[in-house]
């Protein structure tokens, strides 16, 4: 979730608290544009240790595997959500018909494994929340019950790094670094409060931020 009070219309266009719902200053996106039919298909993290990160995505986020490709000095995994029953029994027809239209699926997420970088410390890789290599910021998941997700993650021995009902500066990714740069010092708005208290955050095994949003969001 980003901050409510953002818009897309200027930084000085400030709605604190509010959704602002679309941006008049925008274009239609009419059939000749050249970016007619553009979609966001999938995102891809880098990884240390396949094992972890699978047993983490797949047999805790239960997510599934589209393909794995050896590369040579590399190997991918793309995952994905059944989203029919059909794919939900039959994970070589959801493999199959996933990987048929791959470039058409939204939502999947590749695994990036650079061979041998599983034999380096855990932290090779920066996560984009600890400075000064700050920059991506979590991977967000909806699901119908966060506290159940929460309590079935941390049985599993998932680090929770915000539970329900907190909503507080530290418990986003506000670092203490850009603080001392003078950069976001406002008090969080009640409004996103109240919705980010419905938010929790967990890590994956590479340290990566997940966020699990409720689906039916009060």
């Amino acid at each position: 979730m980003s901050d409510s009070s953002v818009t897309g219309q200027g930084a000085t266009d400030r709605l604190l608290g509010q959704y602002v719902i679309g941006n008049d200053n925008e274009q239609p996106l009419h059939p000749s544009s050249p970016t007619t039919n553009f979609k966001l298909n999938h995102i891809m993290v880098r990884i240390q240790d396949p094992a972890r990160s699978l047993h983490f995505y797949v047999d805790l986020l239960g997510m599934r595997t589209v393909f794995t490709m050896d590369t040579g000095p590399f190997t991918i995994y793309y995952l994905g959500y059944p989203q029919i029953d059909e794919h939900k029994i039959d994970m070589t027809k959801f493999g199959q018909d996933t990987l048929a239209n791959l470039t058409g699926t939204l939502g999947l997420l590749e695994l990036y494994h650079i061979h041998g970088s599983e034999n380096k410390p855990p932290g090779l890789y920066s996560t984009g929340n600890q400075p000064p290599a700050l920059g991506f910021g979590h991977l967000g998941f909806t699901v119908p019950d966060v506290l159940k997700t929460v309590q079935y993650l941390t049985s599993h021995g998932v680090e929770v790094v915000k539970d329900l009902g907190v909503a507080t500066r530290v418990s986003i990714p506000l670092s203490v670094s850009e603080a001392e740069r003078g950069l976001g010092l406002d008090d969080l708005h009640p409004s996103f409060q109240k919705v980010f208290e419905q938010i929790a955050f967990v890590r994956d095994p590479d340290g990566y931020l997940i966020e699990l949003v409720p689906q039916k969001m009060k």
